[in-house]
């Protein structure tokens, strides 16, 4: 008798272990299912933000972990810095700006929106422009030279219209001397494309 107890606590403490084994693994599998359905969550949140619509472009930010509201945030930074590039931001700027951001799914109440009032309301520190050109150094690195060069007339475009919205006399001089200067420096951005 003492030979089948040992035999069937064998067995049992075999099948706890082989048990145990699937337990892990059945685990593993449902964290690797939850990981890659939130990076496809990613992905459509981070074209619904951006625009963006190419599959590999949207996997390089996933892999930057670039998360849709830094991404939403981040896309309004140089229109910022090129409304303050004469010391002020004057009403048109501002709406310029906040239509901007709305088109890009930045909405009232959400943090980003919030993120970028207070940096339409008083000035940001020159650290948030050179954490943007990183991240497009960064993002640039990875792109095809195609794809970086539309993100940067999309950007140069919207920058330009920010930098148009006031200012200049009967259509004339619109875009200042300081204004030009942060585009120039926006641009140099992408490196030599």
């Amino acid at each position: 008798m003492a030979n089948g107890r040992s035999t069937d606590s064998f067995y049992a403490t075999g099948r706890s272990l082989e048990d145990a084994f699937f337990e892990e693994q059945d685990r593993r599998l449902i964290a690797r299912r939850a990981e890659l359905a939130k990076m496809a969550e990613t992905k459509e949140a981070l074209a619904a933000v951006s625009g963006i619509k190419n599959q590999d472009i949207l996997q390089q930010l996933v892999e930057l972990n670039v998360r849709p509201e830094t991404l939403a945030a981040l896309s309004a930074v140089p229109l910022v810095e090129v409304v303050w590039a004469d010391g002020e931001v004057d009403e048109e700027e501002r709406k310029v700006v906040l239509d901007f951001a709305t088109a890009q799914g930045i909405v009232a109440g959400s943090v980003a929106r919030e993120l970028l009032g207070s940096w339409l309301a008083q000035r940001p520190p020159a650290t948030l422009l050179a954490a943007w050109q990183h991240y497009v150094e960064a993002l640039c690195a990875r792109l095809a030279p195609d794809d970086r060069q539309v993100l940067k007339n999309e950007l140069l475009r919207n920058v330009r219209a920010a930098a148009s919205a006031s200012g200049g006399f009967l259509g004339m001089g619109k875009i200042s001397g300081e204004e030009k200067d942060v585009i120039a420096k926006l641009e140099a951005s992408f490196g030599g494309t």
